[in-house]
């Protein structure tokens, strides 16, 4: 076998998504080495298209900490939402009840932010690697990898960070005896459509409806990504514009108020689960991000707890290497899961109140309904609705 080629650094991270590169930056802030490698070339991770709502927080975070600030020039602030069932739109005001906002900003663009600094910084990020697999997480870990041009190497590293997405490797390597997966299944999908039209509305508008479920999102002034609940073993092929926009109508428009309607560029079905990974450390593997959990888009908190993940570990190698403490390594896993908590119960809450099972009887629906009504008619309801879609305190 050919020797490897040796890398030595302080944190070997596996995955470049915004997870991985936000950590390798934040490291950087702070004179710590890291290597990032990523199965995907950069390239294809620009390529794919996926929505984002960022908390306050995060925004503060790139653009504090010098990623970019193309956030607050470029995305669009969101001080609320609509809540919209039996036909009525209800506003919820998170300036007014919390004091805070959301932001809509792609994914897509924060990966780019983040990938475009590592760049500007010297990063070592590496795309595009195969054959990737880790050794001895228990002791000095190391992680073997072969390049895009067919180098084999072998990173020397303190410490490893699984930030490879939901179908992590890395946490497959911690020991069954000493992991637990919690899992949850929803009886549904959405259909997601991207279609060439004006926005319908200022804000994103959540509907609940006795046909199910639709979340009308936003894009660009002409492009929209829009939602409706559905069987996760819909067909796409099945689905023309009319019967589309048909099924939007049924869920949404109503007592006044229409959707701008145009033609569809994009259809897929997603599927989601609730999922949680614990610990989320073990030895010197670390994980963060999709590889640990995974939460239903209806709380948009998936990529927003992926940065708090970070921030959290960190805080903890920050201090490790500033003062040979090991306190918040230790308590890492800890503190990130009390928010992953929060945020499956938040997600699971929104997903529940706002999505209409295929079989339900009429109490159940009446039922939902006057959830649904107990939030918009109380601020303290919608308060709690507030704190959560904009993000906790961190802790």
């Amino acid at each position: 076998m050919a020797t490897r080629k040796v890398i030595t650094t302080q944190v070997a991270i596996v995955g470049a998504g915004p997870a991985g590169l936000m950590l390798s930056h934040l490291l950087a802030t702070s004179g710590i080495d890291s290597t990032v490698i990523e199965v995907r070339s950069h390239k294809a991770i620009s390529e794919t298209v996926r929505a984002g709502i960022l908390e306050h927080g995060t925004v503060n975070l790139l653009v504090d900490s010098g990623v970019s600030d193309r956030v607050l020039r470029e995305g669009n602030r969101h001080d609320g939402i609509e809540l919209r069932f039996n036909g009525e739109s209800h506003r919820v005001d998170f300036k007014d009840l919390v004091g805070a906002s959301v932001w809509l900003y792609p994914q897509t663009d924060v990966f780019l932010d983040l990938a475009a600094r590592r760049k500007a910084d010297g990063g070592d990020v590496r795309y595009s690697v195969t054959g990737t697999s880790i050794h001895d997480i228990e002791g000095r870990p190391r992680v073997w990898f072969t390049d895009a041009d067919a180098v084999d190497y072998e990173i020397q590293a303190e410490f490893v960070v699984g930030a490879d997405g939901s179908r992590s490797h890395c946490r497959t390597q911690i020991p069954e005896a000493h992991r637990k997966w919690y899992f949850h299944e929803y009886p549904f999908a959405w259909f997601g459509v991207l279609a060439e039209a004006p926005r319908s509305a200022d804000e994103l508008i959540y509907a609940n409806s006795d046909n199910g479920f639709a979340l009308i999102s936003q894009r660009t002034p002409t492009v929209q990504r829009m939602y409706f609940q559905c069987d996760p073993r819909e067909n796409v092929a099945d689905w023309d514009d009319d019967r589309i926009w048909a099924e939007f109508r049924s869920r949404v428009n109503g007592n006044g108020f229409e959707l701008k309607e145009g033609p569809v560029l994009d259809k897929m079905v997603l599927p989601f689960r609730s999922f949680v990974h614990t610990p989320m450390r073990h030895g010197s593997l670390f994980l963060v991000g999709d590889a640990a959990h995974t939460v239903p888009p209806t709380g948009a908190k998936g990529l927003n707890l992926a940065i708090h993940d970070v921030k959290v570990l960190f805080e903890g190698l920050d201090s490790y290497y500033r003062s040979g403490s090991t306190l918040l390594l230790d308590s890492f896993s800890d503190r990130a899961l009390d928010r992953v908590w929060k945020a499956q119960q938040f997600s699971y809450w929104m997903t529940t109140m706002l999505h209409t099972p295929a079989e339900t009887d009429d109490f159940s629906r009446a039922r939902q309904l006057g959830e649904l009504n107990s939030v918009v008619s109380s601020k303290h309801g919608m308060a709690y609705l507030a704190e959560a879609y904009t993000g906790w305190p961190s802790r």
